[in-house]
């Protein structure tokens, strides 16, 4: 009898100003999956897939919910110009690098959004941006990063926080749940189905920010 899969583990980044939320699902194994959520209709947008390692405590949603700005990990790139692991801002749901960071390593990194168009970044090479992705359109303040957690609202959940109606959410076993105030839990979406389709991004999500 075969073992089942593991399930994948979610963490959810809302947007401060839009019913948008951005969620992170781990596995199978070594892969990543990008999701946005429309958290007014409770609908799902399937993104990227990356063989390698996010880091959503470091990441941030921008405030209308468009951009992500995400702190990834793939050591098979350790000796191109991009190193072992960057600060990179995409289009949600997808990671195509509008502006990228190289760091080289792990420690600390990550970045927030002030404003939509304005972040701070913590990175270990300085302020260069790698010549390929340079973020026109965005202004740059160099910082510490601002970590994202749980608000640990639900005993023996994954994560849990309030989304923009208030809703309390959290996830557990490839799911993510509403618990509603009579204490009933409601599945929202189930992702344990899911497999890596890596594919490319669409072209909307490789425009520049001043186009």
């Amino acid at each position: 009898m075969s073992t089942p899969a593991p399930s994948p583990r979610l963490f959810v980044i809302f947007a401060k100003e839009a019913h948008v939320a951005a969620i992170f699902a781990r596995g199978p194994t070594n892969w990543f999956h990008m999701i946005r959520w429309d958290t007014r209709n409770d609908t799902f947008e399937s993104g990227a897939w990356i063989r390698g390692r996010l880091y959503p405590e470091r990441c941030d949603l921008s405030p209308d919910g468009e951009l992500l700005l995400y702190f990834a990990h793939q050591g098979r790139r350790s000796r191109t110009s991009y190193t072992s692991a960057w600060t990179g801002l995409s289009r949600l749901p997808w990671l195509h690098a509008l502006g990228l960071w190289p760091q080289g390593h792990t420690w600390g990194g990550g970045s927030y959004f002030i404003t939509n168009r304005i972040i701070s970044l913590a990175t270990g090479f300085g302020s260069q941006s790698h010549p390929e992705h340079i973020p026109d359109g965005l202004d740059v303040f160099y910082g510490s990063g601002e970590r994202k957690s749980s608000s640990n609202e639900v005993a023996d959940a994954e994560w849990s926080g309030r989304d923009q109606s208030n809703r309390l959410i959290f996830t557990a076993n490839g799911k993510l749940h509403w618990q509603r105030d009579d204490q009933t839990v409601q599945v929202l979406a189930d992702f344990n189905s899911d497999k890596p389709i890596p594919c490319e991004a669409p072209a909307w999500a490789k425009q520049s920010l001043t186009d």
